[in-house]
């Protein structure tokens, strides 16, 4: 993409997603979360739903500048670009759910739907993405129609805690993408995509984790948590052990479950490295950098001044590149993975 035409959808998009609202307060807003749901969860007025939509409706057009349409982590290899290793990660779950032309699918937190096309358009299978955010929902509708696929795909704004407009046992198969990770009940989100799932239908899961290396009683570690979580809208980050104790309680049966961050099959590359020298296409692998991201920071900072961008939407860019930041300090102690991978099936028989 020419760099005259990505200002100027960045621009479109950045003020069809704010929607002339007051950036700057809203990023404010956000930064206070952890404070406002400690307050207020003991009084029941805390909606961690609302928390999460605000994160992606904020910050959406500036993830996909960086990160590309699919939202998520994958494994990476030496000598592979981020964007390939997107691909290979989604062809092996494609190739774990066992999908089949003429399937049913739900994809479960479907962001602007960079996975859900995949799916689509390689098993040939019917895909329906569960998106909280309207910005996100529009802008895969937008790019779906675009990629020919509008027969094939459907994105359906709700809360995937409650999809109450779906009946039990739609779909043949599931796929959740670092989305579970945000529900503040899990067992509560397993369960009702259990629910949509029909008998015997398999799930995929990757999950946002704490890995075994983590030690509570280490200050350092509890630091790089607690911006984890603040930074990516994680009202808590279970452990291996929790993922898969929630999902039987949900009436999963655990197929298979493993870190690909740390699976040890042949050579690999943290999967946190494109944060911190570039990799892959040279404009998105620049902006991804630390020196990128400040760059890319002082250029909107600029944008604004001269009224292409939204006023505070630099902020939004200081808010990623903090949690880029946390992310890359977490990956580097070992202590936290994006890539808690899982294949779940609803029983036969509940």
């Amino acid at each position: 993409m020419k760099p005259a035409r990505e200002l100027r959808d960045l621009s479109k998009g950045l003020k069809a997603a704010f929607g002339g609202s007051n950036v700057a307060r809203r990023v404010e807003d956000f930064e206070g979360w952890t404070d406002t749901a400690s307050r207020e969860d003991s009084e029941a007025g805390y909606d961690h739903t609302r928390t999460v939509r605000e994160y992606y409706d904020l910050c959406s057009e500036f993830m996909v500048l960086g990160w590309g349409e699919s939202l998520h982590f994958a494994p990476l290899s030496p000598g592979e670009s981020l964007e390939d290793s997107k691909i290979r990660h989604q062809r092996l779950m494609i190739s774990k759910l066992e999908l089949r032309p003429g399937m049913k699918v739900v994809d479960v937190g479907c962001g602007i739907g960079g996975p859900m096309r995949r799916v689509a358009r390689e098993p040939g299978v019917r895909v329906v993405g569960i998106n909280a955010s309207e910005v996100q929902c529009n802008k895969a509708r937008r790019l779906n129609a675009a990629a020919g696929l509008a027969g094939v795909t459907e994105c359906l704004q709700c809360n995937f805690m409650d999809m109450s407009a779906i009946a039990d046992h739609t779909f043949d198969r599931g796929y959740a993408i670092e989305s579970t990770c945000h529900a503040a009940d899990k067992v509560g989100a397993f369960a009702e995509i259990y629910r949509v799932l029909k008998p015997g239908a398999l799930l995929w899961g990757q999950e946002m984790c704490m890995t075994e290396r983590y030690d509570p009683g280490d200050n350092r570690h509890r630091a790089i948590k607690r911006e984890l979580m603040h930074g990516i809208a994680l009202k808590d980050i279970a452990t291996f052990g929790e993922v898969n104790r929630a999902l039987e309680t949900a009436g999963f049966e655990v197929v298979e479950s493993e870190d690909l961050a740390a699976s040890g099959h042949g050579p690999s590359t943290p999967w946190y490295q494109p944060m911190e020298t570039p990799r892959g296409l040279p404009g998105s692998a620049f902006r991804r950098s630390p020196m990128g991201r400040k760059a890319t920071q002082w250029g909107i900072r600029m944008a604004e001044f001269l009224g292409v961008f939204p006023k505070g939407s630099a902020e939004v860019v200081a808010l990623l590149d903090r949690t880029a930041r946390a992310y890359v300090a977490g990956g580097s102690a070992g202590i936290f993975t994006p890539l808690y991978c899982f294949v779940a099936r609803r029983p036969l028989v509940s």
